[in-house]
């Protein structure tokens, strides 16, 4: 019997310390106690969300309970059927403001921390804090210290468009505008700086949003002027005003449709963006009125299965972008399904998606995302340097582009602003918009970028000449004098572009006294004559345009000597001919592509000239060059199907619902017995597509009517315009609709203990197993030692266990 006993303690001791280990990840044990907050009001809309984030979050083994911070109004809650769907915190609706009668639902997020801070117990109990939004979908453990946090230093993610951190409006709302972050997304922090952070975050929230006058875009960086973002800014006013400095990730958090920085492993999905794989797609706000929780078996529409995306993209960095994709959506219908089952849906039809989701391969790519030590190193000391060091890694990069306001660049900039969120580039971007006073009475364009309005030069204020290729170093000129640039380095390009990757100088060996361009071999005026008139140093003039990366001291010596080099070879007539400019309407068109050669060379500045930037659509591309941008400059053609910018300059494609280019021919379609032409025409199909895409999101951001949606729907979608509540462009994130108030009705946030109870019923069923082990184990033993009086009662032992 002692060797059994000994047996039985193996086993018993192997059994627990699984046990025990399973539940615990590296990087998981938290030492310190973690409380994740999210807010929602009482609508579909937000309980398809909460489901999907809450089975990300169980998925994600996040340390620590979390509450859903529920704002609702009286009306609200009589029919509200989801109050099962989290540990939630009832808290007054703040929808309609209590006191300015004020619609702005945003306002329930800081109004509910403040309350939950007030009247949950559970903020009595806890260390840390993780603060998301509930259009979020958690890949892995979001744990503050492990990723830098410290008190007086929050971890939150990078949202640079808050471009009101440097102006008057950081001025005018805190009393330290320079410690104002342009921070969001994803907040973590000690509850000690959350406790002195939250009045004032609602504070200045109420404060930025009664500041009507500062609503336009190019001071709050809101693409639509409505002081949709107030809440965004209340943050970081609120956080400069108590002296709260962020170590800012940029790593940590996606848009599902962008593309990852290379070895780096996101940790949270942030759909707030439409989003597409192929031709699947997915917009949340299709589904604004979508009651997908209480519809049993109904989920979204199922994406693409991996082996179908590992076909679609050969680049290895955009195929992690699809699967990102696809991650998102999975496991926001495996919440789905398991909602439907825990609220006694019947078992649904097998379906071979149905069976995707359970399987191990899901399983497998769905596991926990950890943060790797060189990775959390890598980051925290980043982070560090931007706080206390002028140095960084990287420099940071401001991407800039010139138009005019008409329909023809209102098109290609919302291609091009498309393509930048899409392609990773870092940094932010700039429409330079060149209008007249009268354009800008009519113009109704202000909400498709983030804009710096330039007088217009179309027509020469001293020759009276018309020449609007002018604009574009007048603009950047303008820009520079006028505009608050915290970048090292300036990304300039046309607007005619589509982005397919990052354009940064790192890469591409820009330096200061060495900017990057792309070849213009046409220029043969840097060749002869021309350049001889117009520098005194012919031999530094370079044939490049279209991609400029320039260091922002280059630039600032060099905007006036483009500017006025393009006034001069454009008021030289007699050199206009096609043998000396290379333009074939010899009409000084490239007069301003001169101008820009003949300014460096002044200064000397001489190029890095890199062929793997840019390619014109309907050109054969070189093997294996990974071209960052398209330039649609010249028509192309595949097959029957052609497009030419210049057919579109006076259609108003933007404000027409729905309006898009013809579209490409399918990919299948094309003919493969040429390698060279075959890689040429996806391309240019690649280009048009995402032309169209742009387009279509556009209009979706225009809250244009979706025919294929009911009428209840729709007007859930126009009540208010989209935002930029998210990261970059977007719709807003607090599609809300509460008209009073609600009293104070607190229900207590109990995940610890739903957590507690499903860990022991787990424990119970092993350690059952374990005895039944044990009793089989006396039973062989008696069995060998032929005791027959012992036999019987380990058997009658076994059968009393099991």
């Amino acid at each position: 019997m002692a060797t059994v006993f000994v047996l039985a303690l193996v086993v018993l001791s192997l059994v627990f310390g699984f046990v025990v280990g399973s539940d615990v990840h590296p990087g998981q044990k938290a030492p310190y106690r973690i409380h994740t907050l999210f807010s929602v009001e009482c609508q579909n809309y937000f309980d398809w969300q909460t489901v999907g984030l809450m089975n990300s979050f169980k998925k994600a083994r996040q340390p620590g309970p979390i509450t859903r911070l529920l704002s609702c109004t009286d009306d609200e809650k009589k029919n509200y059927k989801g109050m099962h769907l989290a540990p939630t915190l009832e808290v007054p609706s703040m929808s309609t403001h209590p006191k300015t009668g004020d619609w702005y639902p945003a306002i329930n997020k800081p109004a509910g921390i403040v309350h939950w801070l007030k009247h949950s117990k559970d903020a009595e109990n806890v260390d840390w804090v993780v603060i998301l939004d509930a259009d979020m979908i958690i890949r892995g453990p979001i744990i503050p210290w492990e990723l830098g946090a410290e008190i007086g230093q929050p971890v939150a993610a990078y949202y640079g468009y808050l471009v009101g951190c440097d102006n008057i409006l950081a001025e005018l709302h805190t009393k330290h505008p320079e410690l104002c972050d342009k921070v969001g997304g994803l907040l973590a922090m000690h509850i000690d700086d959350l406790r002195v952070l939250a009045p004032m975050w609602l504070s200045k929230t109420e404060e930025v949003r009664e500041d009507k006058a500062h609503w336009t875009t190019n001071i709050t960086g809101d693409i639509y002027g409505q002081g949709w973002i107030s809440e965004m800014y209340g943050y970081s006013f609120g956080a400069a005003e108590v002296g709260l400095r962020h170590k800012i990730n940029d790593n940590l958090m996606i848009y599902p449709g962008y593309i990852p920085r290379e070895g780096v492993e996101p940790i949270l999905l942030h759909y707030g963006l439409p989003f597409s794989v192929g031709n699947w797609s997915f917009s949340k706000l299709k589904h604004h009125e979508d009651n997908i929780v209480y519809d049993c078996d109904r989920l979204f529409p199922e994406p693409p299965y991996p082996r179908e995306v590992k076909l679609m993209e050969s680049d290895p960095n955009k195929r992690r972008a699809l699967f990102l994709s696809v991650e998102c959506i999975n496991t926001l219908n495996e919440g789905l399904l398991l909602q439907h089952a825990a609220d006694g849906c019947s078992k649904p039809k097998w379906s071979k998606y149905m069976s995707f989701l359970k399987s191990r391969t899901f399983a497998e790519l769905t596991r926990p995302k950890l943060l790797t030590p060189d990775i959390k190193k890598t980051e925290v000391a980043q982070q560090r340097q931007v706080m206390d060091e002028p140095g960084k890694p990287h420099p940071k990069i401001h991407t800039i582009f010139s138009t005019e306001c008409t329909h023809y660049f209102d098109w290609q900039t919302v291609g091009l602003v498309h393509s930048f969120h899409k392609s990773g580039q870092p940094g932010n971007i700039t429409r330079l918009l060149s209008c007249t006073d009268e354009d800008l009475e009519h113009y109704n364009g202000h909400d498709l970028a983030p804009t710096h309005y330039v007088p217009s030069m179309n027509r020469h204020p001293l020759t009276g000449d018309w020449y609007p290729a002018i604009n574009k170093p007048a603009a950047v000129l303008h820009w520079l004098n006028h505009a608050n640039v915290d970048a090292e380095f300036i990304v300039i390009l046309d607007a005619d572009m589509i982005m397919r990757g990052p354009i940064t100088p790192w890469e591409f060996k820009a330096a200061r006294g060495r900017p990057v361009s792309t070849p213009y071999d046409y220029l043969i005026g840097c060749d002869n004559e021309l350049a001889k008139l117009h520098t005194r140093h012919p031999e530094a003039c370079d044939k490049v345009g279209g991609v400029i990366i320039m260091h922002i001291d280059d630039l600032r010596k060099f905007a006036m000597l483009w500017l006025h080099k393009t006034e001069e070879v454009r008021a030289d007539k007699a050199h206009y001919a096609t043998n000396i400019t290379g333009d074939v309407y010899s009409s000084g068109w490239i007069s301003e592509m001169y101008g820009y050669s003949f300014g460096a060379a002044e200064l000397n500045l001489r190029h890095l000239i890199s062929r793997e930037i840019l390619i014109y659509p309907g050109y054969i591309p070189e093997p294996g060059v990974n071209y960052r941008v398209f330039h649609y400059g010249l028509e192309y053609v595949v097959g029957n199907w052609s497009f030419d910018k210049a057919n579109w300059r006076d259609i108003d494609i933007i404000n027409k619902c729905w309006a898009k280019f013809p579209d490409p021919p399918d990919p299948s379609t094309l003919n493969r017995s040429d390698e060279n032409i075959l890689q040429r025409d996806l391309l240019s199909l690649e280009c048009a597509k995402t032309l169209n895409e742009a387009l279509r999101l556009h209009h979706i951001r225009r809250n244009c009517h979706d025919p294929s949606l009911v009428s209840k729907s729709d007007s859930g979608i126009t009540k208010e315009p989209g935002s930029r509540k998210f990261g970059r462009l977007g719709q807003i994130d607090t599609m809300r609709s509460n008209p009073t108030p609600l009293n104070h009705l607190q229900k207590s946030s109990l995940p610890a203990e739903k957590d507690g109870l499903f860990s022991s019923l787990r424990l119970w069923i092993v350690a059952l197993w374990a005895f039944s082990g044990l009793g089989f184990l006396v039973v062989m033993m008696a069995v060998f030692s032929g005791r027959k009086g012992k036999g019987t009662r380990a058997k009658e032992t076994n059968i009393s266990v099991t």
